[in-house]
């Protein structure tokens, strides 16, 4: 055994052979509580080394060696205190240079590069690293850290210390942790890691015709494929020499390597034997009680330059190159090697978000074309040039839209939001909903077959999430105490008993509620504001004092200002809840201890969506189906919750205008601050580390420090991105009748999201623990809910908050000339009061009223089909109405049947599985089996001849070396 260990004071460096035994003592946890002299050993028996002193030529180096006398950058036992008490006196750039020249001094001609992620040695690789920083509960912390890492030496690791001197800021120590074969080999076996075993010989048949189109998109070849294509199985240590192991040390990926590692950090226990609190355990335990501040995988160079390293991988760089950058947000992405580096769970993220991006293309260029058709069509709106005429809609006299301190006006004050309806609100319309119904079928359906093409590649076939039920979570193993027999495996396992689930389940499901109802409370409040500030804006702006502003001011009314208004207080709200429902979410998804990871992402996924769900939707809800609809008429209004605030009456341009406001208001800030909050406050906090990073000298700035100074992935950072896009999914699906614009909006905001995710993992986070997945999970089901959805509330908008259908219904039917056009269509739909049934409390009461409002005006007009004072019927809806209703519940149903029977038409004839796949599958499965079949054909045979050329020999015939057995982290073993 061989052992070099150098100690000065408070520094230590801590050195393993890869053929070391591992035990507590040769780790050095004593290494951080004791001060002793500094040496080089070499076994037992000591000898000093006289390190080579470097000659420093730099003048501002020069400076610094002058301020310290000839012992500050010694090695020698006497004057190694005395160096670091000086040094730790410097501040600085001073201090740093004298670390500089302190390192110089020590660092042999065979030592690598701080830069560098392999251990001082050059062979092992750092798998994983570990941070700490002393503070005043020192003793029990540094306790918890000798007890864990001593268990982590006795399940195989080796660890080796970097000492706080040695570090930039003087007070953080780094562990760094590498597992060797045994260990990776044990661990592939338990996680059914697949490896290859043979190369692909089925020829690729992918090439598209006039392939030549696409290639200023495509990126090079050994960036989108970064490895060979090979068959694969599940790995089985007992039959290594199946695999195509040409190298142990590279065999397994970085990603799986730092999986591996993080599943038996997870699951370490910090206590001693006899001690047996099972409570202690995992290093998220040890992260949230501050034992270490930080625990993560190392990048494998800097993002900005090539690791000088040639046998380090410079992945990091190339994704940054090739991926993480704006100007290449019309290139491809790199998905293996995306996968190759962060794991498959992250790799599937990016292939939706990719693909999701492509779709939208699609769509935006019909909703482009439908909006254009709406401009195009300007002129051919009828119904809005009887509205803008002084001879129809300037005789026409409007009811009041308040109590009180709203007026009378004149119909021909809306002309230009007439206009504007018309743009969106139009045959266009009703063909857009229709499409993307059907578009949101092919999107899912393609998806489907673009993530089982992904499934194989990415060696996910038979990933079930079965095996993930193996793997319990270790928070559910130590709060667990019960135990029961599990029928499938036959061995005890924690459980949760029922009556406490059944606890948890209900309180946290009353949490949920809670907070939904407090955004209902919200948006009521929210249309109480605007019911109560309508008024006001009605009273500010009867003189028409808007008239003053320049470009805007002829197009400001009370009912545009209390929409944008309300729709910005809306947002606000909607933001500040979901900061702190999302802490909420967690919390009360920790409380119910789900047993697997798959079943916490489930949970979690479901509470958030939900809440998320109410949040953004329900003021879009609520304007396209509830405002306007339970008015009442004038002299019989309708009032909110009984109070004195009459409900709200739609926009005179129509509802639909309305939904559109609050539409883009809403999506288009979520996405605006959403870009602000994921760009440029991680680059703000970021930008002094990167600074850093790029002015320190590599053998003052670690790798390990590099990353330490980044932001950690965190717990929700993929969970959130999905969040993200699913919700955005929903305004271009739920309520994109409204706005043919939002797929447009939608396109622009991933094509940089793309780029911005990409550039925040490769540059602002530390690169975060690889994990599996084999599809965007929980999300694929409610993609699949929204879509349905989807057709419902489109066809709803188009039947109740648009006014196509009242439209067709007076085209076809009550047209009194019978031509097939919009005249007389505005008179028609509004219906007569007379004024002088008014309560004399409700009228205007300002003391000027307009100059037109006179004693001679008896009638006055709103937007209803009521019978006249007079009639028999007296304002009872007319069988107009009911001729309209019964065409927009017939619309309904012959939309949504077809567009229903379009999708699954669609479905049925789109499979699930491309044919190529399918067969590659097979041939992968058969090739497992028959080779397999061989080997253990071959193994059999082997043993007999050994068997028959040993007949002398009494000891049983061995295959494989003995190789030393560790303790093995799992419940399933």
């Amino acid at each position: 055994m061989h052992r070099i260990t150098g100690k000065a004071g408070g520094d230590s460096l801590i050195e393993m052979s890869p053929t070391d035994s591992f035990n507590d003592e040769m780790n050095g946890y004593d290494q951080h509580a004791s001060s002793s002299t500094g040496s080089f050993q070499e076994g037992p028996s000591p000898s000093p080394l006289t390190p080579d002193v470097c000659v420093e030529t730099c003048e501002s180096l020069n400076t610094s060696l002058a301020s310290l006398s000839p012992s500050d950058y010694s090695d020698s036992p006497q004057t190694e205190p005395q160096t670091l008490e000086r040094i730790s006196a410097l501040t600085g750039l001073s201090r740093k240079r004298a670390l500089f020249l302190k390192f110089r001094s020590r660092i042999d001609k065979q030592q690598h590069s701080k830069d560098s992620v392999f251990f001082r040695d050059g062979v092992r690789m750092i798998d994983f690293v570990l941070s700490y920083v002393e503070d005043k509960d020192g003793e029990r912390k540094q306790e918890r850290r000798r007890l864990y890492e001593a268990n982590l030496v006795n399940v195989g690791l080796e660890l080796e210390t970097e000492d706080k001197s040695e570090s930039d800021d003087g007070k953080t120590y780094f562990v760094k942790i590498h597992a060797p074969w045994e260990v990776l080999a044990t661990y592939a076996d338990v996680l059914k890691v697949k490896v290859p075993f043979k190369t692909n010989d089925i020829p690729d048949d992918s090439e598209m015709p006039m392939n030549w189109l696409s290639t200023p998109f495509r990126l090079p070849e050994h960036i989108m494929h970064p490895q060979p294509d090979y068959f694969t199985a599940p790995f089985d240590k007992s039959k290594s020499d199946f695999f195509l192991i040409d190298n142990k040390d590279t065999f397994f990926s970085p990603s799986t390597r730092n999986r591996i590692v993080y599943y038996i950090l997870s699951r370490c226990s910090y206590f001693r034997n006899e001690c047996g609190d099972k409570d202690k355990k995992g290093i998220k335990r040890l992260l949230n009680n501050g034992t270490y501040s930080a625990a993560f995988p190392l990048h494998d160079s800097r993002y900005w330059t090539r690791s000088k390293d040639a046998n380090c991988e410079s992945d990091r760089y190339s994704l940054h190159k090739h991926w993480a950058r704006f100007f290449c947000f019309f290139k491809e992405q790199p998905l293996n090697l995306i996968r190759k580096y962060y794991g498959e769970k992250i790799g599937i993220y990016f292939a939706w978000l990719g693909f999701y991006t492509e779709m939208l293309l699609f769509a935006a260029i019909v909703g482009t074309i439908c909006f254009v058709y709406g401009i195009l069509t300007y002129d051919d709106n009828e119904w809005s040039k009887e509205i803008c005429s002084d001879e129809i809609g300037g005789n026409i006299v409007m009811c009041p839209l308040c109590d009180k301190k709203c007026g009378y006006w004149k119909l021909n004050t809306t002309c230009n939001s007439s206009w504007q309806s018309h743009m969106f609100d139009n045959v266009g319309t009703v063909f857009f909903a229709i499409f993307m119904g059907i578009w949101v079928t092919l999107f899912l359906e393609f998806w489907k077959r673009r993530q089982a093409r992904l499934e194989y590649e990415w060696d996910l076939v038979d990933f079930e999430e079965e095996q993930q039920q193996l793997q319990l979570r270790p928070e559910y193993e130590t709060k667990c105490t019960n135990r029961k027999l599990n029928r499938i495996t036959q061995e005890m396992e924690p459980y949760l008993p029922v009556t406490s689930k059944c606890a948890r389940t209900c309180l946290s499901g009353a949490t949920v509620v809670l907070w939904i109802s407090l955004i209902i409370a919200c948006i009521i409040g929210v249309i109480a504001y605007r019911l109560a500030v309508y008024a006001a804006f009605a009273s500010i702006m009867k003189d028409s004092a808007t008239t003053n502003i320049q470009v805007v001011g002829p197009y400001i009314t009370p009912q545009l200002a209390t929409s944008v208004t309300a729709s910005c207080i809306n947002f606000v709200i909607i933001m500040i809840l979901n900061l702190m429902y999302e802490k909420v979410a967690v919390w009360i998804t920790d409380m119910e201890i789900p047993k697997t990871h798959l079943e916490y992402e489930n949970k979690l996924t479901v509470k958030m969506f939900l809440f998320q769900f109410v949040n953004y939707y329900s003021s879009c809800f609520y304007v396209a189906f509830f405002k306007g609809k339970f008015v009442g008429y004038p002299g019989n209004y309708e009032y909110m919750f009984g109070s004195k605030l009459r409900n709200e009456e739609c926009d005179p341009g129509g509802c639909l205008i309305e939904l559109t406001t609050q539409l883009v208001i809403v999506m288009t800030g979520k996405q605006v601050w959403g870009n602000i909050q994921e760009a440029l406050v991680p680059w703000l906090m970021n930008w002094w580390s990167s600074r850093k990073a790029r002015n320190h000298p590599e053998s003052l700035y670690s790798r390990w420090e590099q990353d330490h100074d980044l932001q950690g992935f965190g717990q929700l950072g993929l969970f959130d991105e999905y969040l993200e896009m699913v919700i955005q999914f929903g305004f271009i699906t739920l309520f994109v009748a409204s706005f043919p614009l939002a797929p447009l909006l939608a396109l622009i905001n991933n094509i940089i999201e793309v780029r911005v995710d990409a550039w925040k993992l490769t540059t602002q986070f530390r690169r975060p623990v690889a994990a599996k997945a084999h599809s965007i999970g929980a999300w694929q089901e409610i993609l699949n809910g929204m879509a349905v959805l989807s057709v419902v509330t489109n066809a709803f908008i188009v039947a109740f908050t648009s006014d196509m259908i009242p439209r067709l219904v007076y085209m076809y039917a009550y047209q009194p000339e019978g031509e097939m056009n919009m005249k007389g269509y505005i008179n028609n739909s509004l219906s007569v009061f007379n004024i002088s049934a008014i309560p004399l409390d409700n009228k205007p009461d300002d003391g000027e009223s307009p100059s037109w409002f006179n004693s001679s005006i008896t009638t006055c007009r709103y937007r209803d089909y009521r019978y006249a004072s007079g009639h028999e019927k007296e304002y009872s809806h007319t069988m107009q109405f009911w001729h309209i209703l019964a065409a927009k519940l017939a619309f309904i149903i012959i939309v949504e049947h077809v567009v229903f029977v379009v999708k699954f038409f669609v479905a049925w004839m789109i499979p699930d599985i491309p044919s190529d796949v399918r067969a590659r599958v097979k041939r992968e499965r058969y090739l497992v089996q028959e080779y397999l079949h061989n080997y253990e054909v071959e193994k059999l045979k082997i043993q007999l001849i050994q068997n028959a050329q040993s007949d002398d020999c009494n000891c049983t015939p061995m295959i494989y070396p003995s190789i030393p057995k560790h303790e093995v982290l799992s419940e399933c073993l």
